[in-house]
């Protein structure tokens, strides 16, 4: 009985042994793949944001991914031109990648966002939602504001697209030339 419960043991591990593999995993794919679960997908895109038939932006990616019965389209490397309702450009967008809902109207970029304005201000923060309807771009990120010679940091902004009327949410830094605030 002793010899038979001494080879149970042996043989199980010589059979685990002999069961596991030996060979290398495959190598990881350096790019993403194309997400299998898009409805479409669609290369050099573009189309409007309007706002009771007014142009609100104009919006270009190099790929888009369309979900939801192509009512939410991811976007990959983002170019976003932002318009005044006199139909003068005020901003261009740059992002990585974004996201656009036709049923809520609202855009988002996400990676590298940079608003650059039609006079040379420039807002850096890695998310951004834009809403059309509002004519209103917003974060709950960091980021940075540069001017010629001022800079403005903080965390969440609420903002137009043209960059002129900032609210800053929380942590402001300002850096440059005094600023006098005017008393009521």
């Amino acid at each position: 009985m002793r010899r038979i419960s001494l080879a149970i043991p042996l043989l199980s591990s010589a059979l685990l042994a002999a069961c596991q593999e030996t060979t290398q995993t495959p190598p990881v794919a350096k790019s993403a793949a194309i997400p299998d679960s898009a409805d479409q997908l669609m290369f050099g895109v573009w189309f409007l944001l309007t706002d009771a038939g007014v142009k609100r932006a104009e919006v270009r990616g190099d790929t888009a991914y369309l979900y939801d019965e192509s009512t939410r389209s991811d976007l990959r490397r983002v170019k976003t031109d932002f318009y005044k309702t006199t139909g003068e450009k005020d901003a261009t967008l740059t992002s990585l990648q974004g996201s656009y809902s036709s049923r809520l109207g609202t855009m988002e970029a996400r990676g590298q966002v940079v608003v650059v304005t039609t006079d040379g201000r420039k807002l850096e923060s890695p998310h951004l939602r834009y809403d059309p309807a509002r004519n209103e771009i917003s974060s709950d990120s960091a980021f940075v504001l540069t001017e010629s010679d001022r800079r403005l940091e903080g965390i969440g902004f609420v903002s137009d697209p043209d960059l002129n009327n900032i609210k800053v949410l929380r942590n402001m830094k300002a850096f440059g030339q005094q600023v006098t605030i005017p008393r009521k």
